[in-house]
């Protein structure tokens, strides 16, 4: 055995937390293909959203969040990964290239950070407000991973709901967009989407009010009923709107969200407003200097039962072993 490259269970183990990433309606929209010395992660065009996210920046997102898992489940057990991003170029489903050096030394965090793996979820009730935060700033969350965050402030709330309500509006009469929806959330998809569990009531959504204008569910949990959202919204942006901007940020937004999740900060992304032009350009007027809002995230507490995780699809139906391989694995 070659102990300069992990075996196939190692790789299967860092894949399956790796497909623990949020991923836009819960699409999992990637895969993986393990050969003699490398992993590679591909797009799954099969699970691209052709009406809400056309050209696949969501999708490159979400597929960059499941990158960065990847590395810190290899960190967790001592494997670092070597990536080399958009290795064919920029139009290629080809969106990175992993080698391995089993040289981690991974500190007390980076084992925080792969258990929140497990239990990170998107929670898409009102929150009260961020009480703490654990040591740094939500800057360092990101920084040097190729995105900007941007705190917006209380008074922001405003254009965020008309964004939402312009977004809202653009969608009221598009039947291939509702489809789509609909397909992807509010019922049970055995290994993907939704379900119902997952989304909050349309009371509860009503108090959030700038959300995404899902099906209504039944993820109460206990909730205030009388609880108006008071969570922080951050945005993550890029200076270019190029698909290597689209993977880092996806990379940025898994490193918040899991920080988060360490801190006991709950989550929920939206990307909704970064869809229609109009909304998306009122997100941008927001940001201290020019850039592309790419994907924002509520963050808050909640003091009650958290909701059921969204599911996901098994090992072997997003990650392809080469036959080298699983001959050398046994």
């Amino acid at each position: 055995m070659n102990v300069d490259i992990p075996g196939v269970d190692v790789v299967r183990h860092a894949v399956d937390l790796a497909c623990r990433a949020p991923s836009v309606h819960n699409s999992q929209p990637w895969h993986w293909t393990l050969t003699d010395d490398r992993l590679e992660l591909h797009t799954d065009p099969e699970r691209l959203l052709k009406t809400a996210d056309p050209n696949g920046r969501q999708m490159v997102i979400s597929c960059g969040a499941a990158l960065h898992h990847l590395q810190v489940a290899l960190t967790a057990v001592r494997w670092t990964a070597e990536i080399v991003r958009l290795p064919e170029g920029p139009r290629s489903p080809h969106l990175a290239t992993i080698r391995f050096q089993h040289d981690a030394r991974p500190q007390s965090h980076d084992f925080d950070l792969a258990a929140a793996m497990r239990h990170r979820y998107s929670d898409r009730r009102a929150f009260d407000p961020v009480k703490t935060w654990g040591p740094g700033t939500l800057s360092d969350m990101v920084r040097g991973r190729g995105a900007r965050l941007t705190v917006l402030p209380a008074d922001a709330r405003r254009t965020l709901a008309e964004a939402t309500e312009l977004t809202a509006a653009a969608r009221r009469y598009d039947a291939m967009y509702h489809t789509e929806l609909h397909w992807w959330a509010g019922h049970s998809i055995p290994a993907g989407g939704i379900p119902p569990t997952a989304l909050a009531t349309a009371d509860e959504r009503a108090r959030v009010g700038i959300g995404r204008n899902f099906p209504s569910g039944t993820d109460t949990h206990g909730a205030d009923s009388t609880q108006i959202d008071q969570s922080t919204v951050v945005v993550l942006s890029t200076g270019t709107d190029t698909r290597m901007d689209w993977l880092r940020c996806g990379e940025a937004l898994s490193a918040l969200l899991l920080d988060a999740t360490v801190n006991k900060v709950a989550t929920c992304p939206l990307t909704h407003v970064t869809e229609v032009p109009q909304s998306r350009a009122m997100i941008g007027d927001l940001l201290p200097e020019p850039s592309y809002a790419q994907a924002l995230v509520r963050l808050g507490t909640v003091g009650v039962r958290a909701p059921r995780q969204t599911p996901r699809r098994e090992v072997d139906a997003v990650l392809s072993v080469n036959k080298s391989r699983r001959e050398n694995s046994r």
